[in-house]
């Protein structure tokens, strides 16, 4: 599969730091079952990729950096080998309101803005270059 790959999960995240692990081991199936459903290759990619991921919310607001982890973990082995081959990550929380403006040239990012009040969109594309772009 050529990337970028996208793909949206509706619901609330499992933070990294639940304290009921079995929440973050059943997040990590449901994100990798629904990447796979999505991801057509055969095989995980071998390239450096960078990672976005937009998680929008209504009435659970999740600590942002506990985010990322079981969303990556998921897509290991599915979409690229190891996550060490991230070489960027972006996460990104907003609250939910129908007059958020979606900037995004995805139309399944604003199909799933329109659908869902709590969700993450996660965003998978080759790393350009190794520039710090600050």
């Amino acid at each position: 599969m050529a990337l970028p790959f996208e793909f949206a999960i509706p619901g609330t995240p499992a933070s990294q730091q639940a304290r009921r692990r079995e929440r973050v081991h059943e997040w990590t199936r449901r994100v990798r079952t629904t990447a796979a459903l999505h991801w057509d290759d055969a095989s995980p990619l071998d390239v450096m990729v960078s990672v976005e991921i937009l998680y929008i919310f209504d009435s659970t607001s999740l600590d942002v950096d506990n985010i990322p982890k079981p969303i990556l973990d998921a897509l290991k082995g599915l979409v690229y080998v190891d996550d060490g081959q991230i070489t960027d990550l972006i996460c990104r929380k907003r609250r939910w309101d129908r007059s958020t403006d979606i900037a995004s040239s995805s139309s399944l990012l604003r199909q799933f803005h329109r659908a869902h009040k709590e969700f993450s969109y996660i965003h998978i594309s080759e790393t350009p270059g190794l520039e710090v772009p600050l």
